[in-house]
């Protein structure tokens, strides 16, 4: 499905029945817009995995901008601004009132500043292996020259600087990063997530090369009404997990959960863990 807001138009997929029998009445579940990291991937990589997740909410998957299934644009509005106000004009697209917020990596940088700005329209907030400012970056090289190989810290000056060159030239990135990106990376696997991903070298480049380098939202984690949830995970080398505990003391009404056995990709390392812990949370934070 697709939906033509503000200047560009996005791509959007839902899973799970919104409404559904509960006794002698219909019953309403709550909405998660469910936001995907890089940037530069796709919505993809939370499928199947969140799909237990639909038995208690309505998931909406959206690809941002320039990314995914979503439309191309000029480069230079790939930002996380457009990426924040897209999801909200999405919000309102849908007819929704509040919904629980969940992102991951990029997309829980996205979804700190879309629940610090919009606060009256977040019922509830989990922020997944993410991060509140740019001193990420200068952390995750320093971690990477501690336990990467020499091929992984050279491709990944791509990373830092921004210049890969096409969607090829990326996927090769999340091959050759994969075991720091997850414990139990298979490279061989068919489900890796890279391998189906649609990737933008634009939206990657534009990000670490440019607007990520200025990102930084802790004077406003304050303005989070909403119950959150942080998870970090103890392993993550991009985004490690005293990011996750400074989210958590900045937020007011705030859990923090740090997942021992994972690395950044929580998803693949502690699927039944990480969605005990989201399910668990909204119903015990109603």
């Amino acid at each position: 499905m697709r939906a033509r807001i503000r200047d560009t138009e996005i791509y959007f997929d839902v899973e799970g029945a919104g409404l559904v029998p509960d006794g002698a009445r219909m019953k309403e579940k709550p909405v998660a817009f469910v936001i995907h990291g890089g940037p530069g991937v796709d919505h993809t990589s939370f499928k199947p995995t969140f799909s237990p997740l639909s038995q208690k909410l309505q998931l909406v998957y959206f690809d941002h901008r320039g990314q995914g299934r979503s439309a191309r644009g000029p480069k230079e509005s790939y930002t996380l601004e457009n990426n924040v106000e897209d999801m909200e004009a999405l919000r309102q697209h849908l007819g929704l009132d509040k919904i629980v917020v969940i992102g991951a990596s990029y997309g829980g940088m996205v979804a700190l500043t879309y629940a610090s700005r919009y606060p009256e329209y977040v019922s509830h907030l989990i922020a997944i292996v993410t991060v509140p400012d740019a001193r990420f970056l200068e952390r995750a090289k320093q971690i990477l020259a501690e336990r990467g190989t020499e091929e992984q810290q050279a491709i990944a000056q791509h990373l830092w600087d921004g210049t890969f060159r096409d969607e090829e030239h990326l996927r090769e990135y999340f091959q050759i990063l994969g075991p720091m990106y997850s414990l139990t990376f298979d490279p061989a696997a068919p489900q890796n997530s890279w391998k189906r991903a649609i990737l933008s070298a634009d939206a990657i480049n534009e990000a670490f090369g440019g607007f990520l380098r200025a990102y930084d939202v802790r004077d406003q984690l304050h303005k989070i009404t909403a119950p959150t949830l942080v998870i970090g995970a103890r392993h993550d080398w991009i985004c490690p997990p005293e990011f996750s505990e400074e989210i958590a003391a900045l937020i007011p009404n705030s859990d923090l959960r740090i997942f021992e056995n994972s690395g950044h990709g929580v998803r693949a390392d502690e699927p039944e863990a990480l969605l005990d812990a989201i399910a668990g949370f909204i119903v015990y934070k109603r």
